[in-house]
């Protein structure tokens, strides 16, 4: 692994254990096994290398890539694989969520992060889009059907994220199951 990944591993677990304000560039690049400096080199500050962490390790490449290569244009196929891929990169990215959404003075961050969510608003409009002109289901607005099954699953997510098993027993296999049989039920023709 090189420095960079290094250190943007290591500040993204420190970040998550303490806070971005709780953690200096020396307790990063101790954890990272490199020197203070070379942090310096590779990003020049705290800040441009959390940017840089949330940059690399979110999701629009690998769901662009999900859509060009493993759509099979069955809705429940296809709803099934976008979900799992959804939360097993949200699981991964965890700590990330974290330490984004706990600092008011990280909200730049939080609004350059929303390219991802917009790549993805994207890729499920053109999807569901196709899905019509293929006639494999109804006649719908194709942006509105993508927003509220990413809203759907990035509700779950942020659920478990806070704590969800306080409040029900469904695990999250079990939702994102119900909530494909409600896309296919209510979608196809």
């Amino acid at each position: 692994m090189d420095n960079k990944s290094k250190l943007m591993l290591a500040a993204i677990d420190l970040m998550a254990e303490k806070g971005y304000r709780g953690v200096s560039t020396k307790e990063i690049a101790a954890a990272a096994g490199v020197s203070e400096m070379t942090l310096f080199r590779n990003f020049g500050s705290k800040q441009v290398l959390l940017e840089r962490a949330v940059e690399q390790y979110h999701y629009s490449v690998e769901m662009t890539e999900l859509f060009n290569e493993k759509v099979v244009w069955d809705l429940r196929a296809d709803l099934s694989v976008i979900s799992q891929m959804y939360h097993e990169i949200m699981e991964r990215n965890r700590k990330m969520f974290l330490i984004v959404l706990k600092e008011d003075e990280l909200s730049e961050i939080r609004a350059n992060a929303q390219k991802h969510p917009r790549k993805l608003l994207e890729l499920l409009t053109g999807y569901f889009t196709e899905m019509q002109r293929k006639g494999l289901i109804i006649d719908t607005d194709a942006e509105t059907q993508a927003i509220t099954f990413m809203w759907m699953h990035y509700g779950a997510f942020m659920s478990k994220l806070f704590g969800a098993s306080a409040i029900t027993k469904v695990t999250m296999e079990d939702f994102a199951q119900s909530s494909i049989e409600l896309f296919v039920r209510a979608l196809t023709p």
